[in-house]
C-alpha cells in the first residue's frame, strides 16, 4: 500500500467523521468512500483502532499547524497569545467537529499508539508555557491552571457545538465566552 493511499484512507475518514460522527466510522465505509476494496485499509491498519489513532493524529497536526501559524501573527503578550490560541481551539472544534470530537477520546484511543501522544502533548505543553509567563510567580502550577483553562475550553468549544451556549446566553459569537474564560483563571486583563 503506497503512502499516497494511506493518506488518502485517513483524509477520507476524517472526512466522514466530521461530516457524520464516529458510529460512521468504519473501514468498509472509508474503503468504499476512497475507491479501493474494502481489504484494502486492512493493510496498512489491522484494526480500527489504528486507524481512528491516524485520523486523531492527523486532527492534532493540524490543530498545531493552526495555532503555530496563528501565534506567529499574534502580539507579544502572553494573555494575547493565550487568547489567539483557545479561539483557535473552538475555531477547529467548530470547523472539524467530529475529529475534534474524537482527538480528546483516550478511551477509546490509545494515546500511545501511532505517536498520538507526540502530536497531543506539545499543544499542552504550549498552553502551560503561555500560562507560566502570563501568571508569574503564582503559588499554582502553571500545568494545573492550564490544565483548568484547557478543560473550561473544551467545555465552550462542546456547549457551542450542541447549541446550548446560544440557547442559554443569546451569544452568536463566543468571543465573550472566551474571554471570560481566560479572565476566570488569569485574573482580569
Amino acid at each position: 500500500m503506497s503512502d499516497d493511499l494511506r493518506a488518502r484512507l485517513v483524509r477520507v475518514g476524517g472526512e466522514l467523521l466530521d461530516a457524520e460522527g464516529i458510529s460512521a466510522l468504519s473501514l468498509r465505509e472509508i474503503a468504499r468512500r476512497a475507491g479501493v476494496s474494502h481489504g484494502a485499509p486492512r493493510r496498512y491498519f489491522p484494526t480500527h483502532l489504528e486507524l481512528l489513532s491516524a485520523i486523531a493524529r492527523e486532527g492534532f497536526t493540524d490543530l498545531a499547524a493552526r495555532a503555530e501559524a496563528a501565534l506567529a501573527e499574534a502580539p507579544g503578550g502572553a494573555r494575547e497569545r493565550l487568547a489567539v490560541l483557545a479561539r483557535v481551539y473552538l475555531d477547529f472544534a467548530v470547523e472539524r467537529r467530529g475529529r475534534y470530537a474524537l482527538m480528546f477520546r483516550h478511551d477509546i484511543l490509545q494515546s500511545g499508539h501511532l505517536g498520538l501522544r507526540d502530536t497531543s502533548l506539545p499543544l499542552f505543553r504550549l498552553l502551560t508555557d503561555l500560562v507560566a509567563q502570563a501568571r508569574p510567580g503564582s503559588t499554582v502550577a502553571p500545568e494545573i491552571v492550564a490544565g483548568a483553562l484547557w478543560a473550561n475550553l473544551h467545555g465552550v468549544a462542546e456547549l457551542w457545538n450542541w447549541g446550548s451556549l446560544t440557547l442559554a446566553t443569546g451569544a452568536t459569537d463566543p468571543g465573550a465566552l472566551l474571554d471570560a474564560a481566560l479572565t476566570a483563571h488569569l485574573g482580569p486583563a
